[in-house]
């Protein structure tokens, strides 16, 4: 069983690894500072972390005055960060600045997860630059199982919604790819027309979105920093 003791060290890097630098935590924050409150939404951002673990971080970042609760209609709370909770975007901001200018691309591509890139991207996605019309995206994974192979994402008025079952609703785009293809055109390794041109992607459907489709894809918000290795 895992245990959460003291380092017994008064400097303030040990003491903030304290709550920080056990497993999860700061994938918690992070999820927190992208904009999740609700349990099911941080669970989509964190789909390999089990629920009672999930709640047991809540708990003792709750604790630690990094996170509040807030009640809502239908009896169940939402997480916001507190004001310490919000002073640490700088701090796990720069983690993933600092991974994206020395790890290996190879390694970023090493561990695969569509549940997670979809959550991602849709979040990320520029709504802007799509009709403000109900719009339907399929992303298809063709190398995947049945059950993670088919994502949607569906726009309308400024809202985006990802399904994992066909939503019903006619088709605006068909986005074909491997999950690494489009793993590595969200964190900036490549771009759609390099993947298309290497016969890794392809795209059908409505010609001005699948024109546009690298601005409002949507990228990482680190895929600006610059590589220091490749």
């Amino acid at each position: 069983m895992e245990e959460r003791g003291s380092y017994g060290q008064f400097c303030p890097v040990s003491m903030a690894s304290e709550i920080l630098c056990s497993r999860w935590t700061t994938l918690v924050v992070r999820e927190l500072l992208c904009g999740s409150t609700r349990f099911s939404d941080l669970r989509r951002g964190l789909p390999k972390m089990s629920p009672a673990l999930l709640s047991k971080r809540l708990k003792e970042l709750r604790a630690a005055g990094v996170v509040v609760t807030l009640p809502r209609a239908n009896g169940s709370v939402e997480y916001r960060l507190s004001e310490a909770g919000e002073d640490l975007r700088p701090l796990i901001m720069g983690l993933g600045k600092w991974a994206q200018r020395w790890m290996e691309s190879r390694l970023s591509l090493k561990n695969l997860d569509p549940s997670l890139l979809m959550w991602d991207m849709r979040r990320s996605l520029n709504v802007n630059l799509l009709p403000e019309r109900r719009c339907m995206i399929q992303f298809l994974y063709s190398e995947l199982p049945p059950s993670q192979k088919s994502w949607w994402l569906v726009t309308e008025g400024g809202t985006v919604d990802l399904c994992n079952f066909d939503p019903g609703h006619e088709l605006d785009l068909l986005v074909t790819s491997s999950l690494r293809s489009m793993t590595a055109i969200w964190m900036g390794l490549t771009t759609i027309k390099q993947e298309a041109a290497n016969g890794q992607l392809q795209i059908e459907g409505d010609p001005a979105l699948a024109q546009s489709m690298q601005q409002w894809l949507g990228l990482s918000a680190f895929v600006h920093e610059p590589r220091r290795v490749q």
